[in-house]
């Protein structure tokens, strides 16, 4: 079992920048993939990045190439989404995940664990 605690969401006009933070405890982080996902009211999840095990690959939505980028810190079993440059359509739920699993996975249904949410609006 992997527990994820998202953080770092708020408010934030066009053109800011936040970085969340996505916090693991439980089973050994490093051997899970790890993306971040959104969710906008009456839309469906979507992906927004991810990054394998080691870190050494990383995948990113449309998007959110050149602006967000994602990253991990195995010691200290947190994974990271810079968002830089955003946009009122940028606001969302964020939630990161893990999934046992190799590569860079996009579809929601390669996560096992689900982290609770963070909230991010930009204005504009």
């Amino acid at each position: 079992q992997v527990q994820l605690v998202e953080s770092g969401g708020g408010l934030v006009q066009a053109g800011g920048s936040l970085r969340l933070s996505c916090a693991a405890s439980g089973r050994t982080f490093s051997r899970y993939a790890m993306g971040w996902f959104r969710q906008a009211p009456g839309k469906e999840r979507e992906f927004v990045a991810a990054i394998s095990w080691s870190g050494g690959s990383t995948f990113y939505a449309d998007s959110a190439k050149g602006r967000f980028t994602i990253s991990r810190d195995n010691v200290k079993n947190t994974v990271y989404l810079q968002m830089n440059s955003l946009k009122p359509e940028d606001t969302a739920v964020y939630y990161c995940a893990a999934g046992d699993t190799r590569g860079v996975p996009t579809p929601t249904t390669r996560y096992d664990y689900w982290g609770q949410g963070t909230q991010v609006t930009v204005s504009s």
